[in-house]
């Protein structure tokens, strides 16, 4: 079983507030979910075949390259707006030197 304070620890990362109730559901979610997996990697996949990709002579590379575009100032105030923690009129991130 997952406990309430590995909950409440992912829900800090996702930025979640929840309630008890809330988090009492999410803990059971989640050790449902691990449990699932656990039962997954258990399974027998020895006679499975693999798929693989390869190319043949029809296919082409769809990816397109990487564009830069100049963002618009909508767009900086919706990012602005959803920004968590903000002082001044500044955006504050967390110091990565120390």
């Amino acid at each position: 079983m997952i406990s309430k304070e590995e909950v409440e620890h992912i829900a800090k990362l996702a930025r979640l507030e929840l309630t008890e109730s809330e988090l009492k559901k999410m803990q059971n979610d989640l050790a449902g979910i691990l449990d699932y997996v656990d039962v997954l990697q258990k399974a027998d996949i020895s006679k499975v075949k693999t798929t693989e990709h390869s190319v043949g002579l029809n296919m082409e590379n769809v990816t397109r390259e990487d564009e830069p575009k100049p963002a618009t100032a909508e767009t900086i105030k919706k990012i602005k707006e959803q920004f968590p923690d903000k002082q001044d009129g500044h955006l504050k991130v967390k110091g990565i030197l120390n």
